[in-house]
């Protein structure tokens, strides 16, 4: 099987005071997604937008297909139990999620003991154990699906890391977080960037869990926060995870989510653009063996004027049953007029028996923005890089281990922090050993 489909869709605006995109007004163009039933395994799956509707004309389409519409409650009883065909869910396997989803009912919580979280100690760093009622925890997340809703309606303590007002921490902020129970758990993180610091934080995710997980990042006015997020859990681990940013006036946030780990492992990371002249980076890297199921699940909002945002995720796969989900949600709002926004995914396919699904979404209320568009490919080896680099009398698996290596490197790179980098190159080069290339 060799399949490749690429999905671009492009605006670009110049000029100011005007429609700047042909066919458009100031009111702006809503790209909603036409569900595709999902594909057998062993092949690739596209789920791409479809048609469009003028924004604030949404009669035609059913409610909450805009991201705009979706539920987002603190409220547990907001969120009905799951059945598996909701937008949200349709492609993780209920079975699989080991309780997080609470199937018996909005009574039941989650009380398995949650993974312990140790932090480094460095100056200019506070490290906080809380209680659920501090009333800084939710102000940079709200949950927008069960299952992150079960996590607030459970977890009895958090932990809070504040980076000082003008902070520059030359040391990464290392937050270790390792499980060794399989009850279904609860927890909940708070980073906080004061104004005008900067810091590195690295999340590692380690053992084995079964964990419902909160963790949100409140970027202010100012600062600068580079994440990266390890799902580097054992074999048998389930974690469904929402990471949600706020980014403040002038404020960037670089955030790398590397999953490789875990049987089941589901992230929604979300970067609210709250403040004018903010921006969010976000990247992600992600390898599925036979069995496992990695799924990513990404929503950029432009709330704010003169705000850009720039997504790139790639992933391979190998193996019997090894399944990868990528969705990437992009709102672009009426009053978010000088908007610069950009995602792609990209997918090796590297064996039979595998399975892609990929579905970037764009949706724009106004026209007067810089840019917006998205990309998404899926596909095995590139025959005509393979012919250049056997041409050159290297053979045939040497080349296509130097085409994987390239291909996810791309992403490795972005992290900035050299231990972290070259366990991540030492962890592909194991991934390719077990590879049939």
């Amino acid at each position: 099987m060799s399949q490749t489909v690429n999905t671009t869709e492009e605006l670009d605006a110049h000029g100011a005071g005007v429609p700047a995109i042909p066919g458009m007004g100031e009111e702006g163009e809503t790209l909603s997604t036409t569900v595709a039933e999902a594909s057998d395994a062993g092949h690739a799956s596209h789920n791409v937008p479809s048609g469009a509707a003028v924004a604030g004309e949404r009669g035609g389409a059913k409610a909450g297909s805009s991201r705009a519409d979706r539920v987002a409650s603190f409220e547990l009883a907001d969120f009905p139990a799951l059945t598996g065909r909701e937008e949200d869910w349709r492609f993780t396997p209920l079975n699989r999620l080991a309780g997080l989803h609470l199937p018996d009912g909005d009574e039941s919580r989650l009380t398995g003991p949650a993974p312990a979280v140790r932090v480094s100690e460095l100056d200019g760093v506070r490290v906080e154990t809380v209680d659920r009622s501090d009333a800084r925890l939710g102000s940079a997340l709200t949950p927008d699906d069960r299952v992150s809703a079960a996590a607030w309606a459970s977890f009895s303590q958090a932990t809070v890391v504040t980076i000082g007002a003008g902070v520059e921490v030359g040391t990464p902020v290392r937050i270790d977080i390792a499980g060794t129970s399989e009850e279904a758990a609860a927890q909940h993180l708070l980073i906080v960037a004061e104004p005008n610091s900067r810091a590195d934080v690295v999340l590692r995710h380690t053992g084995t869990a079964r964990v419902a997980q909160n963790v949100e990042f409140d970027v202010q006015d100012g600062a600068g926060l580079n994440v990266t997020s390890l799902q580097a859990w054992d074999a048998g681990a389930v974690h469904v995870s929402a990471q949600q940013v706020k980014v403040g006036k002038d404020a960037r946030i670089k955030h790398v989510a590397v999953s490789y780990g875990g049987s089941l492992v589901r992230l929604t990371p979300t970067s609210r653009l709250a403040g004018q002249g903010a921006e969010t980076e976000m990247f992600g890297l992600y390898f599925a063996d036979a069995g496992q199921h990695l799924e990513q699940r990404l929503f950029v909002d432009h709330a704010v004027p003169n705000a850009k945002s720039n997504v790139l995720y790639k992933g391979a796969l190998q193996g019997q049953d090894a399944h990868t989900v990528w969705v990437g949600d992009v709102l672009i709002r009426k009053e978010a007029e000088g908007t610069d926004s950009y995602e792609k995914n990209q997918n090796l396919v590297l064996s039979e028996g595998t399975r892609v699904d990929s579905v970037p979404n764009l949706e724009i209320e106004t026209g007067l923005i810089e840019g917006a568009g998205h990309a998404s490919s899926t596909a095995q080896f590139d025959d005509e890089q393979l012919f250049y680099l056997m041409a050159r009398g290297i053979e045939e698996k040497d080349a296509r281990e130097l085409i994987v290596r390239g291909f996810l490197n791309e992403i490795i790179q972005k992290i900035g922090i050299a231990d972290v980098e070259e366990t991540l190159l030492d962890q592909m080069e194991s991934e390719l050993q077990v590879a049939s290339l």
